[in-house]
């Protein structure tokens, strides 16, 4: 079953690993390096994509799901938007690239080292104006958004960190303001693998309005989800 698949994903990374003396995050940065056109933001999110299905299982948004972070960003048009897990730099780069001059989305990544890859993957794509990369743990940083960032409130938010941080990080960007009539939360991974007080949260506050989205788990056939929650003030 799924279980067994990712298991055995999980082994032959660790095995790479210790034989490559490199994680498979480096791999996807040197792929992505030697194979991607520097400044193009579609050739490097193709090349990771193309990666990821291809030779390594990662934890990008994938293509699939990222048709429909693609559609809400375009129809948000968000002028502020966060991200909330960087990883490699995937989806900060597939949300930059459709910005409007002028925009910027702020990126939270916790882990050092992925940290380390997406600002490498970010200046690559040739993003660096639009993205500041911030480190360090989601509930520090939501908090410092207004008085260190400038943040006024946010247009569009992108969920993708520890999916137990998804419900506490949501309260957090309304205790702190963050969020404005009309501001859009998209959620990955609610299903696979899984959100689910995250999904009774939104569900069933009067302040978000939510759609679901069906889809599959990045570059595999198990089912999976993309939620959005739409603040209503």
């Amino acid at each position: 079953g799924t279980a067994a698949l990712i298991w055995n994903e999980i082994i032959r990374e660790k095995v790479t690993n210790f034989i490559m003396n490199q994680s498979k995050e480096q791999r996807i940065l040197n792929y992505v390096l030697q194979n991607a056109v520097r400044g193009d933001p579609r050739s490097v999110v193709d090349t990771i994509d193309k990666y990821c299905s291809q030779k390594e299982w990662a934890m990008n948004v994938g293509n699939e799901k990222g048709l429909i972070l693609d559609k809400t960003v375009e129809e948000v048009n968000p002028s502020v938007a966060l991200e909330l897990g960087s990883y490699c730099g995937y989806s900060a780069v597939r949300i930059a690239r459709l910005l409007k001059a002028g925009a910027r989305l702020l990126t939270v990544e916790f882990n050092p080292q992925f940290a380390a890859i997406a600002r490498q993957m970010i200046e690559f794509a040739g993003v660096q104006d639009k993205v500041k990369l911030l480190e360090g743990p989601s509930e520090e940083i939501i908090p410092q958004l207004k008085k260190k960032y400038e943040v006024d409130t946010l247009d569009f938010v992108f969920l993708d960190h520890w999916k137990d941080r998804y419900t506490p990080d949501t309260i957090l960007l309304q205790e702190c303001n963050l969020l404005r009539k009309g501001s859009v939360l998209l959620a990955d991974n609610v299903i696979f693998p899984g959100a689910p007080d995250f999904l009774t949260y939104v569900r069933k506050s009067p302040r978000f309005q939510c759609t679901n989205y069906p889809s599959h788990l990045e570059y595999m056939q198990v089912e999976d989800a993309v939620e959005k929650a739409v603040f209503l003030g």
